[in-house]
C-alpha cells in the first residue's frame, strides 16, 4: 500500500510496517513550511491506521535532516505560530517531533549523514534510534542565536544527563554516533540503519499489537508519573490484554511454532 500525504514525506505500508521517509533529498531534508505541514499530515494519518504495528522513519539522500531551511525562514516563510497550541499540547513545529512520541505504535528512527537542529529533535520523538557510525549530530539552535524549541528538551530529558544536554546545547558543537551512543541519545550504531530498523520492525510487528501499544503507553507515562501511577497503569494495561484473542493467539503461535495471526 502506498500513501503520500504530500510531497515532502512518503509512507509505504507493507505487512503492518509503515516505511516513512523524509523526501526532500536535494536540501538534505531541511525543514521548511511545507515539510512541517507534511510531517504533521503523515503523523495524523498514521494515528488513524490501526493496521500499522510499527513505523520506520528515515530520510532520503545524503542525510536524515539538516535542520531548519534557514533560507526559507529568512524569507519570512516560517509561519510556525510558536505561541499557538494547534496540535494538542504542541505547536506545529513541536508536533514534527512530539507527534512520533504520541503515535500509538512504536517508531524506529534510522539515521544517517546528519541529524542537526530540528532533525535531531525529530529523531528524539522515536522510541528507538539506530544510526550509521559516520552520522553527525548537533543541537544546532544556538549557532543561529535560537533555542531548541521543537520538543527536544521535553524528549531528551529522559535520554541523557542534564549537564550533557546543557553542554551540547550551549556550544552547538557537532558530535558523532559513538558519542551520541555514550550519552544515550541513540539506541545503537548500525552499518545499515534503515535495513536494521526494518528488520527490527518485523520482529515488533510479529507481537500482539495491543500489548505493544500498551507497553508504549506505559513507557510514555513513566517519564513523568510517580511510582503509584505507573504501578496502577501496569495493572490496567495488563487487564486490557490478558485472555483477549490476540494474547491467546500469541501463546498458541509460540506453542505451535507458527507465525501469529492477529486482529487489528
Amino acid at each position: 500500500m502506498n500513501a503520500q500525504p504530500n510531497g515532502r514525506v512518503t509512507i509505504i505500508v507493507e505487512d503492518g510496517i509503515a516505511d516513512v521517509r523524509l523526501a526532500r533529498p536535494d536540501k538534505m531534508n531541511a525543514l521548511d513550511p511545507a515539510m512541517f505541514d507534511d510531517l504533521a499530515a503523515a503523523i495524523d494519518q498514521l494515528k488513524r491506521m490501526v493496521e500499522v504495528r510499527c513505523v520506520v522513519l528515515s530520510g532520503e539522500g545524503r542525510g536524515f535532516c539538516a535542520g531548519l531551511d534557514m533560507a526559507a525562514m529568512a524569507n519570512g516563510g516560517s509561519g510556525l505560530a510558536l505561541d499557538t497550541r494547534d496540535h494538542g499540547i504542541a505547536n506545529r513545529a513541536q508536533y514534527a517531533a512530539w507527534g512520533w512520541h504520541e503515535l500509538p505504535m512504536p517508531v524506529i528512527a534510522a539515521i544517517h549523514g546528519v541529524a542537526f537542529g530540528g532533525g535531531f529533535q525529530i529523531v528524539a520523538g522515536a522510541d528507538i534510534r539506530l544510526a550509521h557510525p559516520e552520522t553527525r549530530f548537533s543541537i544546532r539552535e544556538t549557532h543561529w542565536g535560537l533555542v531548541p524549541d521543537m520538543a527536544g528538551v521535553a524528549l531528551w530529558r529522559s535520554l541523557a544527563r542534564d549537564d550533557v544536554l546543557r553542554e551540547l546545547t550551549y556550544t552547538a558543537r557537532e558530535f558523532g554516533a559513538a558519542e551520541a551512543l555514550g550519552h544515550g541519545l541513540i539506541t545503537r550504531i548500525a552499518e545499515d540503519p534503515r535495513d536494521e530498523a526494518l528488520a527490527l520492525a518485523r520482529i515488533i510487528a510479529a507481537r500482539n499489537p495491543h500489548a505493544i501499544r500498551g507497553s508504549k503507553r506505559l513507557f510514555n507515562l513513566a517519564a513523568d508519573a510517580d511510582a503509584a501511577a505507573v504501578l496502577r497503569a501496569e495493572s490496567d494495561e495488563q487487564l486490557r490484554v490478558i485472555r483477549t484473542p490476540n494474547q491467546i493467539e500469541q501463546v498458541m503461535a509460540h506453542m505451535q511454532k507458527r507465525a501469529a495471526v492477529f486482529e487489528d
